[in-house]
Protein backbone atom coordinates (compact mmCIF):
# COMPACT_ATOMS: atom_id res chain seq x y z
CA UNK A 1 0.00 0.00 0.00
CA UNK A 2 1.29 3.70 -0.70
CA UNK A 3 1.75 5.84 2.07
CA UNK A 4 0.14 9.06 2.17
CA UNK A 5 3.48 11.34 2.63
CA UNK A 6 6.28 10.64 -0.42
CA UNK A 7 9.83 11.30 1.28
CA UNK A 8 11.31 12.51 -2.09
CA UNK A 9 10.73 11.65 -5.87
CA UNK A 10 12.56 9.14 -7.66
CA UNK A 11 12.64 8.50 -11.57
CA UNK A 12 12.70 5.00 -13.00
CA UNK A 13 13.35 4.87 -17.08
CA UNK A 14 12.06 1.35 -18.28
CA UNK A 15 8.95 -0.19 -17.04
CA UNK A 16 9.48 -3.39 -18.34
CA UNK A 17 9.02 -6.57 -15.62
CA UNK A 18 11.81 -5.22 -13.33
CA UNK A 19 11.29 -1.56 -14.01
CA UNK A 20 7.74 -1.86 -12.60
CA UNK A 21 8.55 -4.11 -9.35
CA UNK A 22 11.42 -1.40 -8.80
CA UNK A 23 8.49 1.25 -9.41
CA UNK A 24 6.07 -0.82 -7.32
CA UNK A 25 8.35 -1.20 -4.54
CA UNK A 26 9.34 2.68 -4.09
CA UNK A 27 5.93 3.92 -3.98
CA UNK A 28 5.52 1.03 -1.06
CA UNK A 29 8.58 2.16 0.49
CA UNK A 30 6.93 6.19 0.66
CA UNK A 31 8.99 7.40 -2.47
CA UNK A 32 6.95 9.48 -5.03
CA UNK A 33 8.09 7.94 -8.59
CA UNK A 34 8.13 9.75 -11.63
CA UNK A 35 8.65 7.09 -15.15
CA UNK A 36 8.93 6.78 -18.43
CA UNK A 37 8.75 3.83 -21.48
CA UNK A 38 8.05 3.61 -24.83
CA UNK A 39 5.62 1.32 -24.08
CA UNK A 40 2.48 3.77 -23.43
CA UNK A 41 0.51 0.58 -21.30
CA UNK A 42 3.45 0.32 -18.99
CA UNK A 43 3.00 4.08 -18.05
CA UNK A 44 -0.37 4.06 -17.66
CA UNK A 45 -0.03 0.88 -15.10
CA UNK A 46 2.42 3.66 -13.48
CA UNK A 47 -0.61 5.70 -13.24
CA UNK A 48 -3.04 3.26 -11.75
CA UNK A 49 -0.46 2.76 -9.41
CA UNK A 50 0.05 6.04 -7.89
CA UNK A 51 3.31 7.12 -10.09
CA UNK A 52 3.73 10.05 -12.46
CA UNK A 53 4.24 9.04 -15.83
CA UNK A 54 6.37 11.29 -18.42
CA UNK A 55 6.34 12.09 -22.20
CA UNK A 56 10.21 11.04 -22.43
CA UNK A 57 13.43 10.62 -20.10
CA UNK A 58 14.62 13.93 -20.65
CA UNK A 59 11.67 15.57 -19.01
CA UNK A 60 11.45 12.57 -16.25
CA UNK A 61 15.16 13.07 -15.34
CA UNK A 62 14.47 17.20 -14.81
CA UNK A 63 11.68 16.17 -12.21
CA UNK A 64 14.05 14.36 -9.72
CA UNK A 65 18.11 14.36 -8.48
CA UNK A 66 18.00 10.49 -8.61
CA UNK A 67 17.08 8.54 -11.87
CA UNK A 68 16.80 4.65 -11.91
CA UNK A 69 17.45 2.48 -15.43
CA UNK A 70 15.69 -0.82 -16.08
CA UNK A 71 16.91 -1.71 -19.70
CA UNK A 72 17.23 -4.55 -21.88
CA UNK A 73 20.94 -3.51 -22.45
CA UNK A 74 24.13 -1.32 -22.63
CA UNK A 75 23.20 0.13 -25.99
CA UNK A 76 19.61 1.49 -24.69
CA UNK A 77 21.02 2.94 -21.60
CA UNK A 78 23.92 4.25 -23.74
CA UNK A 79 20.90 6.16 -25.99
CA UNK A 80 19.07 7.48 -23.01
CA UNK A 81 21.95 8.78 -21.51
CA UNK A 82 22.59 11.01 -24.88
CA UNK A 83 18.90 12.53 -24.24
CA UNK A 84 19.34 13.77 -20.72
CA UNK A 85 19.59 17.28 -20.15
CA UNK A 86 22.93 18.94 -20.42
CA UNK A 87 22.13 20.33 -17.26
CA UNK A 88 21.54 18.19 -14.36
CA UNK A 89 21.20 19.61 -10.44
CA UNK A 90 24.57 19.34 -8.48
CA UNK A 91 24.47 15.33 -7.25
CA UNK A 92 22.18 13.91 -9.82
CA UNK A 93 22.51 10.49 -9.84
CA UNK A 94 22.27 8.02 -12.16
CA UNK A 95 21.38 4.24 -10.39
CA UNK A 96 21.41 1.61 -13.25
CA UNK A 97 20.13 -1.71 -12.75
CA UNK A 98 20.95 -2.70 -16.28
CA UNK A 99 22.65 -6.00 -16.74
CA UNK A 100 24.99 -4.80 -19.48
CA UNK A 101 28.62 -4.73 -20.56
CA UNK A 102 30.80 -4.32 -17.78
CA UNK A 103 33.89 -1.95 -19.44
CA UNK A 104 31.18 0.13 -21.53
CA UNK A 105 29.35 0.84 -18.14
CA UNK A 106 32.83 1.75 -16.54
CA UNK A 107 33.39 4.09 -19.71
CA UNK A 108 30.15 5.88 -19.23
CA UNK A 109 30.30 6.08 -15.92
CA UNK A 110 33.79 8.02 -16.41
CA UNK A 111 32.10 10.70 -18.96
CA UNK A 112 29.17 10.92 -17.04
CA UNK A 113 31.27 11.45 -13.67
CA UNK A 114 33.21 14.52 -16.13
CA UNK A 115 29.26 16.29 -16.14
CA UNK A 116 29.23 16.29 -12.37
CA UNK A 117 26.76 12.73 -12.73
CA UNK A 118 27.18 10.32 -10.46
CA UNK A 119 26.28 6.93 -11.32
CA UNK A 120 26.02 3.73 -10.14
CA UNK A 121 25.53 -0.10 -11.84
CA UNK A 122 23.61 -1.46 -9.26
CA UNK A 123 22.20 -4.45 -10.51
CA UNK A 124 19.46 -7.44 -9.06
CA UNK A 125 20.32 -11.01 -8.23
CA UNK A 126 16.21 -11.99 -8.76
CA UNK A 127 13.35 -11.61 -10.79
CA UNK A 128 11.01 -8.55 -10.78
CA UNK A 129 8.82 -11.48 -8.72
CA UNK A 130 11.53 -11.61 -6.38
CA UNK A 131 12.61 -8.07 -5.66
CA UNK A 132 8.75 -7.07 -6.10
CA UNK A 133 8.23 -9.14 -2.53
CA UNK A 134 11.25 -7.91 -0.73
CA UNK A 135 13.59 -10.95 -1.41
CA UNK A 136 16.38 -9.58 -3.82
CA UNK A 137 20.25 -8.69 -3.59
CA UNK A 138 21.51 -6.02 -5.32
CA UNK A 139 25.43 -5.71 -6.22
CA UNK A 140 26.75 -2.21 -6.29
CA UNK A 141 29.73 -0.48 -8.35
CA UNK A 142 31.07 2.79 -8.22
CA UNK A 143 32.67 5.22 -5.91
CA UNK A 144 31.82 3.81 -2.17
CA UNK A 145 30.37 7.52 -1.29
CA UNK A 146 27.77 7.62 -4.20
CA UNK A 147 26.64 4.43 -2.79
CA UNK A 148 26.26 4.48 0.78
CA UNK A 149 24.60 8.35 -0.58
CA UNK A 150 21.46 6.06 -2.43
CA UNK A 151 21.48 3.25 0.88
CA UNK A 152 18.10 4.57 1.36
CA UNK A 153 17.01 3.64 -2.04
CA UNK A 154 19.01 0.52 -2.67
CA UNK A 155 17.54 -0.63 0.72
CA UNK A 156 14.20 -0.29 -0.15
CA UNK A 157 14.50 -2.12 -3.40
CA UNK A 158 16.34 -4.89 -1.63
CA UNK A 159 16.50 -7.03 1.30
CA UNK A 160 20.41 -6.35 1.17
CA UNK A 161 22.63 -5.04 -0.99
CA UNK A 162 26.35 -5.39 -1.42
CA UNK A 163 29.28 -2.74 -2.64
CA UNK A 164 32.06 -4.63 -4.61
CA UNK A 165 34.25 -1.88 -6.17
CA UNK A 166 35.02 0.33 -8.81
CA UNK A 167 31.69 1.42 -12.12
CA UNK A 168 32.00 -2.15 -13.79
CA UNK A 169 31.74 -4.30 -10.68
CA UNK A 170 28.18 -4.26 -9.84
CA UNK A 171 27.75 -5.19 -13.99
CA UNK A 172 30.41 -8.20 -13.42
CA UNK A 173 29.13 -9.75 -10.40
CA UNK A 174 25.55 -9.82 -12.08
CA UNK A 175 27.67 -12.02 -15.14
CA UNK A 176 28.66 -14.35 -12.38
CA UNK A 177 25.71 -14.65 -10.54
CA UNK A 178 23.46 -15.21 -14.09
CA UNK A 179 26.18 -17.68 -15.11
CA UNK A 180 25.24 -19.62 -12.20
CA UNK A 181 21.96 -19.18 -11.35
CA UNK A 182 20.95 -19.87 -15.36
CA UNK A 183 23.18 -23.40 -15.14
CA UNK A 184 20.74 -24.64 -12.18
CA UNK A 185 17.95 -23.34 -14.45
CA UNK A 186 19.53 -25.88 -17.15
CA UNK A 187 20.60 -28.73 -14.84
CA UNK A 188 16.85 -28.56 -13.66
CA UNK A 189 15.32 -28.32 -16.77
CA UNK A 190 17.56 -31.45 -18.19
CA UNK A 191 17.02 -33.47 -15.21
CA UNK A 192 12.94 -32.82 -15.42
CA UNK A 193 13.02 -33.68 -19.17
CA UNK A 194 15.00 -37.15 -18.52
CA UNK A 195 12.84 -37.98 -15.80
CA UNK A 196 9.90 -37.04 -17.55
CA UNK A 197 11.19 -39.03 -20.45
CA UNK A 198 11.39 -42.13 -18.26
CA UNK A 199 8.38 -41.82 -17.16
CA UNK A 200 9.04 -40.88 -13.73
CA UNK A 201 5.98 -38.31 -11.82
CA UNK A 202 7.72 -35.09 -12.00
CA UNK A 203 5.98 -34.11 -8.95
CA UNK A 204 7.53 -36.36 -6.71
CA UNK A 205 10.56 -35.60 -8.65
CA UNK A 206 10.97 -32.28 -7.84
CA UNK A 207 9.66 -33.08 -3.80
CA UNK A 208 12.75 -35.35 -4.28
CA UNK A 209 15.11 -32.95 -5.73
CA UNK A 210 14.22 -29.69 -3.36
CA UNK A 211 14.62 -32.34 -0.31
CA UNK A 212 18.00 -33.17 -1.49
CA UNK A 213 21.54 -31.96 -1.76
CA UNK A 214 20.36 -31.67 -5.44
CA UNK A 215 18.80 -28.27 -4.10
CA UNK A 216 18.58 -25.21 -5.79
CA UNK A 217 16.02 -21.86 -5.30
CA UNK A 218 15.88 -22.61 -8.77
CA UNK A 219 13.91 -25.35 -8.35
CA UNK A 220 11.46 -23.21 -6.00
CA UNK A 221 11.03 -20.21 -8.70
CA UNK A 222 11.26 -22.47 -11.88
CA UNK A 223 10.46 -26.38 -11.25
CA UNK A 224 6.68 -25.79 -11.69
CA UNK A 225 6.24 -23.43 -14.28
CA UNK A 226 8.55 -26.24 -15.98
CA UNK A 227 6.44 -29.43 -15.07
CA UNK A 228 2.88 -27.13 -15.69
CA UNK A 229 4.11 -25.73 -19.36
CA UNK A 230 3.12 -22.47 -17.56
CA UNK A 231 5.88 -20.18 -19.20
CA UNK A 232 4.25 -16.88 -18.42
CA UNK A 233 7.48 -14.41 -18.07
CA UNK A 234 9.02 -13.72 -14.61
CA UNK A 235 12.19 -12.95 -16.70
CA UNK A 236 12.40 -13.42 -20.59
CA UNK A 237 14.43 -16.46 -22.32
CA UNK A 238 15.51 -13.89 -24.79
CA UNK A 239 17.26 -12.12 -22.13
CA UNK A 240 19.20 -14.47 -20.05
CA UNK A 241 20.31 -15.62 -24.16
CA UNK A 242 22.17 -11.57 -23.94
CA UNK A 243 23.39 -12.42 -20.65
CA UNK A 244 25.01 -15.34 -21.41
CA UNK A 245 26.65 -13.68 -24.58
CA UNK A 246 27.81 -10.83 -22.61
CA UNK A 247 29.16 -13.53 -19.98
CA UNK A 248 31.12 -15.55 -22.95
CA UNK A 249 32.71 -11.74 -23.98
CA UNK A 250 33.50 -10.51 -20.36
CA UNK A 251 34.97 -14.05 -20.02
CA UNK A 252 37.08 -13.84 -23.08
CA UNK A 253 37.76 -10.20 -22.16
CA UNK A 254 39.64 -11.31 -18.80
CA UNK A 255 40.89 -14.88 -19.65
CA UNK A 256 38.29 -17.03 -17.53
CA UNK A 257 37.59 -20.26 -19.11
CA UNK A 258 33.64 -21.11 -19.25
CA UNK A 259 33.03 -24.09 -21.39
CA UNK A 260 29.22 -24.98 -19.71
CA UNK A 261 28.17 -21.18 -20.53
CA UNK A 262 28.93 -22.31 -24.37
CA UNK A 263 27.08 -25.62 -23.94
CA UNK A 264 24.14 -23.25 -22.37
CA UNK A 265 24.29 -20.65 -25.06
CA UNK A 266 23.51 -23.74 -27.79
CA UNK A 267 20.36 -24.30 -25.55
CA UNK A 268 19.10 -20.66 -25.39
CA UNK A 269 19.66 -20.45 -28.95
CA UNK A 270 18.21 -23.77 -29.71
CA UNK A 271 14.94 -22.71 -27.54
CA UNK A 272 14.60 -18.98 -29.21
CA UNK A 273 14.66 -21.17 -32.55
CA UNK A 274 11.98 -22.70 -31.31
CA UNK A 275 9.61 -19.32 -30.49
CA UNK A 276 10.79 -19.04 -26.31
CA UNK A 277 12.48 -15.88 -26.39
CA UNK A 278 9.57 -13.91 -25.02
CA UNK A 279 8.47 -16.37 -22.55
CA UNK A 280 9.88 -17.58 -18.71
CA UNK A 281 13.18 -18.28 -19.24
CA UNK A 282 12.24 -21.82 -17.72
CA UNK A 283 11.00 -22.71 -21.16
CA UNK A 284 14.39 -23.71 -21.69
CA UNK A 285 13.80 -26.82 -20.65
CA UNK A 286 11.43 -27.13 -24.44
CA UNK A 287 15.26 -27.36 -25.94
CA UNK A 288 15.92 -30.50 -24.13
CA UNK A 289 12.89 -31.82 -24.60
CA UNK A 290 13.16 -31.58 -28.71
CA UNK A 291 16.80 -32.63 -28.86
CA UNK A 292 17.55 -34.35 -31.76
Amino acid sequence: MVTSMARETIGVIGLGLLGTAISERLLQGGFGVVGFDLDASRLRLLAGRGGRPFPCASEAALACRRLIFSLPDTESVESVVRELPLKLPAGFTIVDTTTGDPDRTASLAAELSQRGIHYLDATVSGSSGTLREGGAVMMVGGERQSADACADVLSCLAREWHYLGPWGSGARAKLVVNLVLGLNRAALAEGLAFARTAGLDLDVTLKILQAGAAYSRAMDMKGGKMIEGNFEPQARLSQHLKDVRLILKDAERVGAKVPLSRVHLDLLRRAMAQGWGDQDNSAIINAFERLE
